[in-house]
């Protein structure tokens, strides 16, 4: 195995990681979502996702992704503990129907309006890789919040046109029609910026860079021409507590360095 070293920055009050920065800007993707379903794929994503719960969004509803919803909220690698009450899928698809969960989805590729594949490389039939497959990528993006998490921005994730489309962006919901009435795609967390979909049609827009990385950066390594406002900010870096809760609470054992890392 490959030895990586997790990047740094300097804060105000502390040192921390753009793994770190990248939890909180997961975090921040449920503020003010109320009583909502909560779920995500990724180490990044099931901290942010935690450090909600325990800071600005108490109201969350968090599962362990079979039938239970749970009270407390542990380390990543620890299991939940404290049933708050059942979730059986028939409770699930109306929570989902209803508009009333957020998933932070991950992805082999995006484009420009936010169609995401996770079935294949290639043609679908005849692919270079298999991957994951669909799953349930439809169903979220045409009826609940969507966002996504790239812990490696590359233009090979975000390309000018996805192979296969599992999640529907903007182009397809507007085709879509009714059909796609719900569709709402968020924002994009990686491990070099914040995006969203305020561009043009739709497309995807730069909100922010982490501390350390220019827009050049970013431009760099996207392989499509991306929205740039007129104003990009600089993400914010963790408050002390948020710090605080990450490292001693919810990830002691540093696995966000595995999946934010730099060679």
């Amino acid at each position: 195995m490959s030895t990586t070293t997790a990047t740094t920055i300097a804060s105000g009050t502390d040192d921390c990681t753009r793994a770190e920065v990248a939890a909180v800007c997961c975090s921040d993707l449920f503020r003010g979502s109320g009583e909502m379903l909560a779920s995500t794929a990724g180490t990044v994503p099931a901290i942010g996702v935690r450090l909600a719960r325990l800071t600005h969004a108490r109201r969350l509803l968090l599962s362990d992704g079979e039938a239970t919803l749970f009270a407390d909220t542990p380390a990543i690698d620890e299991p939940f503990r404290e049933p708050e009450a059942a979730l059986p899928y028939s409770r699930l698809f109306d929570l989902i129907a209803g508009g009333r969960r957020h998933v932070v989805m991950g992805a082999a590729q995006l484009d420009r309006f936010g169609n995401q594949n996770l079935s294949a490389i290639g043609d679908r039939d005849h692919p270079h890789r298999q991957l994951l497959g669909a799953r349930a990528a439809a169903t979220n993006t045409v009826n609940h919040p969507v966002s996504y998490w790239v812990p490696r921005h590359s233009p090979r994730v975000f390309v000018e046109r996805v192979d296969v489309v599992t999640g529907i962006g903007a182009d397809r919901a507007r085709l879509a029609g009714r059909g796609a009435s719900r569709h709402r795609l968020h924002r994009v967390v990686t491990d070099l910026a914040v995006l969203d979909f305020s561009g043009p049609d739709g497309t995807m827009s730069l909100v922010s860079t982490h501390p350390g990385v220019a827009v050049t950066d970013v431009v760099a390594a996207t392989g499509f021409e991306l929205h740039l406002p007129a104003e990009v900010h600089t993400t914010r870096l963790p408050d002390p507590e948020e710090l605080r809760i990450i490292r001693s609470v919810l990830d002691p054992q540093r696995l966000r360095d595995r999946e934010v890392t730099t060679v």
